[in-house]
């Protein structure tokens, strides 16, 4: 049995950047399910045999070969037997870079079958073999690595791309599991260039048939996500917010979103117009504007929208300032005889008196 790190972590080190330690990728040729778990390992894959080391909680999977069998992430067969060699299990990887193994153990000598470390010095996102188009997420995770490492100068192999052009228009795309989509769309948001993410799937076709029900968003709207560094509910709603509220609705079904996703998204398209020239309203327009947001309730959601608000170069000071004049009506020094009508009517009152110390 020999254990070999692959993927990520020596794609990184090789990049000189830094690597989760808790996300290392771990090989073990030579062995077998039932000999890992005679060692302590337990085992947790379902599709192909992945344990938990009895320590440390890492994840070692055995190598293994695939055959594809039916469309789609989930469509192929395993083989996992002992004659499996690393070079065989590197060639089912998806791009060069990720296919450089090192043993666990031993002298530190890199093992790379398929050039990636020459990708790396070329800068080149390549495939490994044409067995790259029978996954569609990897449609969606070479869109990320190229949004991810642009800032190092890499860009998508010729060949590569329209290898993803030919997956589009054979249909493989279609296959993409929605749960998949808004994790790799969740992660192209971390990398320092999310526009590049959307570039890359508008070029291939990819982004008319995976988003189909909103419109593709244009330069401007993407580069809104690079300006951010917020969280992922910022950068979800600047990219949604000129579509309207129907279409989010459908997309956050689609993608199963956290309920925050979906609604600041729909806040921020509907109220974004509204917050540009905030001030011009009348009292009960404001009054509604903070009831219909919930900003006296959910004070964490409402800054969420408001740093959204930023982003879109809205004044978002006047909102504020006023959001404070209304925490502060003491509810206790009204009559109480309708007390929902009086705090309506206190709230009111605020609103027009600074209204008018502004003008």
């Amino acid at each position: 049995m020999e254990i070999y790190l692959v993927g990520g972590a020596i794609r990184d080190k090789l990049l000189g950047l830094d690597h989760d330690e808790t996300e290392k990728d771990y090989v073990v040729v030579g062995s077998t399910p039932n000999e890992m778990k005679s060692l302590g390992f337990r085992q947790v894959g379902k599709d192909f045999p992945v344990f938990l080391h009895p320590q440390t909680k890492e994840e070692y999977a055995l190598a293994r070969l695939e055959r594809k069998v039916s469309v789609g992430y989930s469509g192929f067969e395993f083989d996992t037997s002992k004659t499996v060699t690393l070079e065989q299990d590197l060639s089912r990887r998806d791009l060069t870079i990720n296919a450089i193994a090192q043993k666990k153990e031993g002298n530190g000598n890199l093992i790379d079958p398929y050039g990636g470390i020459e990708d790396i010095k070329l800068k080149k996102l390549r495939h490994v073999s044409d067995a790259f188009s029978e996954d569609p997420v990897r449609i969606l995770r070479i869109a990320r690595f190229a949004s991810q490492f642009h800032n190092l100068g890499f860009t998508i192999d010729k060949k590569t791309f329209d290898l993803i052009k030919k997956m589009v228009t054979s249909g493989e795309v279609d296959a993409l599991v929605p749960e998949r989509i808004f994790i790799e769309l969740c992660r192209a948001f971390e990398s320092d260039m999310p526009s590049i993410f959307f570039e890359v799937l508008k070029g291939t076709g990819a982004y008319q048939r995976i988003f189909p029900m909103i419109k593709i968003i244009d330069d401007k709207n993407a580069q809104l996500l690079d300006e951010s560094t917020e969280l992922s509910e910022v950068k979800f709603a600047l990219l949604l917010y000129q579509q309207n509220k129907e279409d989010i609705k459908e997309l956050c079904d689609y993608l199963k979103c956290p309920k925050d996703f979906h609604q600041i998204a729909e806040l921020v398209s509907e109220w974004h117009s509204f917050a540009m020239d905030f001030m011009s309203h009348s009292s009960q327009d404001i009054l509604s504007f903070y009831l219909n947001n919930d900003a006296l309730r959910r004070q964490r959601r409402f800054e969420i929208l408001l740093t959204t608000f930023s982003y879109l170069k809205i004044n978002t000071k006047p909102i504020i300032e006023l959001l404070g004049l209304l925490k502060s009506i003491q509810i206790s020094s009204l009559k109480n005889i309708n007390i929902a009508q009086e705090i309506a009517e206190e709230r009111l009152l605020v609103i027009a008196s600074f209204i008018n110390s502004t003008k």
